[in-house]
């Protein structure tokens, strides 16, 4: 039986003016993810790899090109009704935490289920549970400030999962961490996405990291290519 495509892009190009210039990141991206697949992406720095993950979230519309997502043409939706699909049933990681900080981790967690309008003593009890499973039940009421960059980051990945997103896209999840530290929360979102059967997409220059995924693809002159390139 071949597998459920849980996304799908088509003749995805991108291209930034600037200073008179054309750049040309995407020159004809076609891409589908499996329901439940573990995908990293890999490319030299420059090469596009955050510009074709913000497509792919919705973060950023492509000059050219369409993404589907659960059978939703992504960019046919209307801005708000984009944002509530987002909000519902996508989990997003960053290299930067983007944590708000003047909340505690468990209001930083809190904070999507607001934003959707489904903040409920069930999702305070969820967002205790997720901060339980990334190692933090100790560190409810901690400001970011009073957190260690990788603590950080373990708030940010129970924070992309307080909704209980379908699929979860990470950017250099590990880039501002030391790479012991790194290591750990590699472990920690691979094991909450295959424990839950989550569709994962991250970004990463790490070829041992990107090794530990089902599959792995390198952008290379705008185009993906499968298999290892070094």
């Amino acid at each position: 039986m071949s597998p459920t495509i849980h996304l799908r892009a088509r003749g995805l190009k991108q291209t930034y003016d600037l200073a008179g210039t054309h750049l040309h990141v995407l020159t004809g991206v076609d891409l589908d993810v499996a329901k439940g697949e573990v995908l990293f992406l890999r490319g030299a720095s420059g090469a596009g790899k955050s510009t074709l993950l913000y497509i792919l979230a919705g973060l950023e519309r492509p000059r050219e090109g369409t993404v589907e997502f659960e059978e939703k043409q992504l960019f046919a939706l209307k801005g708000d009704r984009q944002a509530v699909l987002r909000n519902q049933h996508m989990g997003f990681v960053f290299q930067s935490y983007f944590l708000l900080p003047e909340l505690t981790a468990l209001e930083n967690v809190l904070l999507p289920a607001l934003i959707g309008g489904r903040q409920s003593k069930g999702h305070d009890a969820k967002a205790r549970s997720l901060l339980d499973r990334v190692g933090l039940s100790g560190r409810l009421d901690h400001l970011p400030s009073q957190l260690s960059g990788g603590e950080q980051q373990r708030v940010a990945i129970a924070r992309a999962l307080i909704n209980d997103p379908s699929i979860l896209f990470a950017d250099e999840p590990t880039g501002n961490l030391d790479a012991a530290t790194g290591a750990g929360i590699i472990d920690i979102l691979l094991g909450l996405a295959r424990e839950d059967g989550r569709t994962f997409v991250a970004v990463t220059h790490d070829p041992t990291l990107a090794a530990l995924g089902d599959r792995q693809l390198y952008l290379k002159d705008g185009h993906l290519v499968d298999g290892q390139l070094n």
